[in-house]
């Protein structure tokens, strides 16, 4: 099967391939009925039931104007065939931007924008991330990733659960623009689960349960980003 690459130079989103089966499949539409539609109203002659399969099977992704044609067919829009994004760019593609208006809106040249994007490093002040949280309609997490601040939590919040939470409560609460006393509760929070689970697993007995705390202890501080945000909106509004 020849796989057609895409040609355009538009950025190419997160595609949900579960999402985009399902939603043929509630059409009661097949393959070829959906590429028949991108051919006819679109103007995407390339478009074959086999590309459509490809793309449900994740073994191709389609363009960001194939998606845009997809949406159409499917009677629903981008949005809902794009999967979570998580850089700058499939940010800006999910919300259906160009660089030209993101760039404006955050007060950058439009190529010392694109060269962020391309890096996948942002290098803006604090006045235009906020700017970017706005145009993107971005969450805090979404934007401590986007602005490239998550590897530096996840090393303050693994730093706080494994020693003193209190020493690190300034340094997050520099990192990120919370209450510093959101953020003590959620790292004491972090902190006391943490413990709780090597102590508990540890006392179930010697041998095997210095294993299971250490497999414990792991998986926990590699997740350890995901359950600090879920903490805070579990405990805040934000």
């Amino acid at each position: 099967m020849r796989v057609h690459q895409p040609s355009d130079h538009q950025p190419t989103p997160p595609f949900d391939a579960s999402a985009a089966r399902k939603l043929r499949d509630a059409l009661g539409m097949g393959p070829e009925h959906v590429a028949y539609g991108m051919r006819t109203s679109f103007g995407l002659p390339h478009v074959t039931p086999d590309l459509v399969a490809a793309w449900e099977r994740r073994l191709a992704t389609p363009s960001h104007g194939e998606l845009t044609a997809l949406a159409g067919v499917l009677w629903c829009s981008p949005g809902d065939l794009i999967g979570a994004p998580r850089t700058l760019r499939e940010h800006r593609a999910a919300r259906g931007l160009a660089a030209e208006d993101v760039a404006r809106a955050v007060g950058l040249e439009l190529l010392a924008y694109v060269r962020m994007e391309e890096a996948d490093e942002w290098r803006g002040s604090e006045r235009q991330a906020s700017a970017l949280a706005e145009v993107l309609d971005l969450s805090l997490a979404d934007l401590v990733t986007v602005t490239g601040r998550e590897s530096k939590l996840a090393e303050m919040l693994r730093s706080a659960v494994t020693t003193r939470w209190q020493a690190y409560v300034r340094p997050v609460g520099k990192l990120l623009p919370m209450e510093r006393r959101l953020v003590g509760h959620t790292l004491r929070a972090l902190h006391a689960e943490y413990q709780g689970r090597m102590v508990a697993t540890l006392t179930w007995g010697a041998g095997a349960a210095v294993a299971d705390a250490d497999d414990a202890g792991r998986d926990f501080l590699d997740r350890i980003v995901d359950r600090f945000w879920w903490t805070v909106r579990r405990d805040s509004a934000y």
